[in-house]
């Protein structure tokens, strides 16, 4: 072991005294022998004098030491002890009573004791609406994720003081990057598309592993860092790349204006970030496909439901629009449908979920140069990934659609004929997959059906001459008949008169008639009505509650007295419904056809009167001349 340089010093000092001693036995002369025993004096009391001084220092410093020790803790007790010299001295020892305080304890106390806690009077509440900030209700699955993701981003931001905390998805297929959410100190961030190219995103794509600097120079931001605007003064950077089912789905990245900003251990917690994000997109995948199996069917048993009728176009519209809602993801809807009488297709619904400008309803379609007419004319869906990518016309050359987006056209073919269209469209580019087109073409066979029978029964109704529930005239052969007897009543200067029998409404409830009381009820009044009819009546069905009688010479005065004991009739007359036995009744309208000179004026009279009848609260008879 060696000799310190401060043993040494001392060594060499006390070397001396020894060397000053000798000299008198190595001179004879007396002079030296007298300088060397000075010497030896002056050098034994200057040490001496030295080590008194230090033993004063130290002895005063230990007093005010012990001094300090006694105001803070126990007393110190004092014992005396006597040697066998007669020496007086104190010897000081603490408390006998130690006591030992665990690691656990001064962990304690060092965290929280002494120290000035500040406490604001709203911290329950503000992190009670932190933890608690619910999910809008209206949100899509993607906008669910992107709220996930943007408190995930925000984390990762205040955790590491970055000042941006960004995401980007990656379209392999297309290689570009797009900017899903940011959390950041500025908001001049490009949200736009990125082709692969040579900054420091596009390595991280290209070599599919993490990227690191610490100290870009301002000169190279702007080529390094693409997704700002202008410069920012960023400094470090730090991304890791996004893998699903093992294939490169996305980049996480962080950036600073400070410099060497990030480490390794950054990447590594990088890491474990996208790890979770990985996990929270195969749980949305998941909770999603099985949402939208679900979604789509019930739509499709909304379409099958047996308790559905389709006798009027608007009863086909209300079906057809609860049973899109859940087949795919859409911001407007249109259904072109195939008038036989006109032969035309036209528009006859559009919902738009946005306030963005769409075609109106009963705009006809041009099959030439437009998307649905290709549709159309072609018998296949026609897809659309951006219309903003050049000039579409979806309906009519003069349209006015401000949509940019996706666009889905499939057409309702039945047995080889085309019955009609329904077009998706969404804000959202390349939203539309094949999978999504081919199950909607397949789900739309069965409103490909729906649409023939529709058509059909709609065909063969314009052929009929009678009502075919009730077996009167229905409204367009009665029309025509009262405009031939009308001539007939102008030429031959004969009165003429037509009333109009309102059914009045009645208690429908389920729980009363046990189902619908409707269709017994309007067999049977039509039955009453039939039995007071002449050969020189006509009796048609205009409506679902009214029904027209019209009178050949007969003035307006004995159509009503006719038409009161109708009413009579029909309130005294017992109807049974079901198990149970009541009655019902009807308001009368009567109008003359002396002054009119179509059927229309002479419907439009009555309609007048049998208002009045009705605020008159039913079952009432009221006549205009």
């Amino acid at each position: 072991m060696g000799i310190s340089s401060k043993n040494k010093k001392r060594i060499l000092i006390f070397v001396i005294i020894p060397l000053l001693t000798v000299v008198p036995y190595f001179t004879e002369d007396l002079v030296l022998r007298i300088v060397a025993s000075i010497l030896l004096v002056i050098y034994v009391g200057f040490i001496i004098f030295l080590r008194d001084s230090m033993r004063d220092t130290i002895y005063e410093e230990t007093e005010e030491d012990l001094e300090d020790a006694r105001n803070e803790t126990e007393p110190i007790q004092e014992s005396e002890y006597r040697p066998d010299d007669g020496e007086d001295f104190k010897i000081i020892s603490p408390n006998n009573k130690i006591e030992i305080q665990k690691g656990e304890s001064l962990s304690r106390q060092s965290r929280f004791e002494g120290k000035d806690f500040f406490k604001p009077p709203d911290l329950k509440e503000n992190f009670e609406r932190i933890v608690s900030e619910e999910l809008p209700p209206d949100f899509s699955h993607d906008e669910q994720f992107g709220f996930a993701l943007e408190k995930i981003l925000t984390v990762i931001k205040e955790a590491f003081l970055a000042h941006t905390a960004v995401f980007f998805w990656f379209n392999k297929k297309k290689q570009k990057l797009t900017l899903e959410k940011y959390v950041s100190s500025c908001s001049d961030i490009s949200q736009r598309k990125y082709d692969i190219e040579n900054d420091i995103l596009s390595k991280i794509v290209q070599k599919e592993e993490p990227e690191l600097l610490t100290n870009i120079t301002p000169n190279a931001e702007r080529d390094v860092i693409r997704y700002y605007n202008m410069s920012q003064g960023i400094r470090s950077f730090v991304g890791v790349p996004l893998f699903y089912k093992k294939r490169l789905l996305g980049v996480l990245a962080l950036d600073s204006k400070e410099g060497d900003a990030f480490g390794i251990e950054t990447i590594y917690s990088l890491g474990r970030s996208v790890r979770v994000i990985s996990i929270m997109i195969s749980l949305f995948e998941d909770k999603f496909s099985e949402s939208q199996a679900d979604q789509r069917l019930k739509s499709l048993l909304n379409i099958l439901s047996q308790d559905k009728k389709f006798d009027t176009e608007e009863e086909l519209y209300e079906v057809l629009e609860h049973s899109v809602r859940g087949l795919l993801t859409w911001d407007a809807f249109a259904f072109i449908f195939f008038n036989p009488a006109e032969q035309k297709f036209k528009i006859s619904k559009i919902m738009n979920k946005t306030s963005l400008k769409y075609c109106g309803e009963n705009m006809e379609v041009e099959l030439n140069s437009t998307l649905v007419g290709r549709a159309i004319v072609n018998g296949e869906p026609i897809k659309v990934d951006d219309t903003s990518s050049m000039e579409y016309k979806r309906y009519s050359k003069s349209e006015d659609v401000s949509f940019d987006g996706s666009f889905l056209a499939i057409p309702l073919v039945y047995d080889e004929q085309n019955y009609g269209v329904v077009c998706f469209e969404s804000l959202k580019k390349n939203i539309y997959s094949n999978a999504d087109v081919e199950f909607v073409k397949n789900a739309m066979k069965i409103f490909g059906f729906i649409m023939y029978s529709f058509s059909s029964h709609s065909v063969l109704k314009n052929l009929l001459s009678v009502d075919v529930e009730t077996r009167v005239l229905n409204k367009k052969t009665f029309l025509e008949r009262l405009d031939a007897d009308m001539v007939k009543t102008r030429d031959f200067n004969i009165n003429g008169a037509v009333a109009l029998i309102h059914i009045d409404e009645f208690l429908e409830q389920n729980s009363l008639f046990e189902g619908n009381p409707f269709p017994k009820v309007l067999k049977s009044i039509s039955l009453l009505i039939n039995e007071e009819m002449t050969p020189f009546n006509l009796l048609g069905r205009l409506s679902q509650r009214v029904f027209a009688v019209y009178f050949f010479n007969a003035t307006a005065k004995d159509v009503f007295l006719w038409a009161e004991k109708l009413r009579i009739k029909i309130a005294r007359k017992p109807i049974a419904v079901i198990s149970k036995q009541t009655t019902f009744t009807v308001s009368i309208g009567v109008a003359s056809t002396n002054h009119a000179e179509k059927a229309e004026e002479v419907i439009t009279n009555a309609e007048l009167a049998l208002n009045k009848a009705l605020e008159k609260g039913g079952n009432t008879v009221k006549s205009i001349n």
